[in-house]
């Protein structure tokens, strides 16, 4: 196909698992009827986010993927023609848990998960103490509607993820993202964030020749502490910007894309033709000191 319909759904949550979950359901349909054809979700989207505080009593949100949610939303995939990118908190086995995305093809058919390989550990961003790094590798995922590339949040601000994931055949990249503004903080220092999140995330589109969806939850979280910046957006692959959501309210829109100008971009800016690969080896290093 060339020209996908992208359904961005950006909502803010409440405690209840069973009511996110719902609310998710029924902005794929409102998304479905608007004529998408792939939805993504945001980063977490069946709870709080809980990574404010380390609390043990939080690892009961989890659940094995496949598992009840992946469930529910297979038939919603199925009854609707629809994809559906869903992340969750994955419940490996006992003790050991990973903040992972789920894609259900639009036959409701489950094509595999993607574990985030980045953690962070930051004031009201504790995921060290709830998620073991992804092991699964970076994940390319056949879709009835393109070759979607996943990756999480974090892994945002990485160039060597959305690389490889491009690398491997992506025609579009998705980011799950849960990410706000302290309510303490200054409005330059909030612009500033927010300018340098969409800015990195715009350059992985121009680098790779290919289009980024960046889909982020909104609304005030952690007593109030934190608002979810919202912000969502599509970029084509030289970076344009398709699509912009607001910072301070829920939205369900449709965006289309043009799967073939990645290979107008790419011919024009060939920044992969350019790539100079025998001389990558040091990247694998963590520092390139003189030890």
């Amino acid at each position: 196909m060339s020209k996908v319909n992208i359904g961005i759904v950006q909502m803010s949550c409440v405690k209840d698992k069973q009511q996110n979950l719902d609310k998710a359901i029924n902005k794929v349909r409102e998304a479905a009827a608007k004529g998408a054809q792939i939805i993504c979700l945001q980063e977490l989207f069946t709870s709080l986010y809980f990574c404010d505080v380390e609390d043990y009593n939080n690892f009961d949100l989890a659940e094995p993927i496949p598992g009840p949610s992946t469930d529910a939303l297979s038939a919603v995939a199925k009854e609707l023609n629809v994809v559906i990118i869903a992340s969750l908190f994955e419940k490996r086995a006992q003790g050991l848990y990973h903040n992972t995305t789920a894609v259900l093809d639009a036959d409701g058919s489950y094509l595999g998960k993607y574990r985030k390989m980045h953690i962070p550990d930051d004031p009201s961003f504790y995921e060290k103490f709830y998620f073991t790094p992804g092991d699964l590798g970076y994940k390319v995922f056949p879709t009835k509607f393109g070759k979607i590339g996943v990756l999480i949040c974090w892994d945002q601000w990485y160039p060597e993820a959305s690389r490889i994931t491009a690398l491997m055949g992506a025609e579009i990249l998705f980011y799950p993202t849960a990410i706000g503004w302290a309510t303490d903080q200054d409005e330059e220092t909030n612009q500033d964030q927010y300018d340098a999140w969409q800015t990195i995330q715009r350059s992985h589109a121009i680098a790779n020749g290919l289009p980024v969806v960046s889909v982020n939850r909104v609304g005030f979280e952690q007593d109030g502490a934190m608002k979810f910046w919202g912000g969502s957006f599509v970029t084509n692959p030289q970076g344009k910007l398709l699509y912009l959501a607001s910072h301070d309210s829920e939205e369900v829109d449709v965006v289309e894309v043009d799967l073939q100008q990645s290979d107008y971009f790419r011919k024009h800016w060939p920044f992969l033709r350019d790539r100079r690969i025998e001389t990558y080896a040091p990247i694998t290093k963590r520092f390139l000191d003189e030890d």
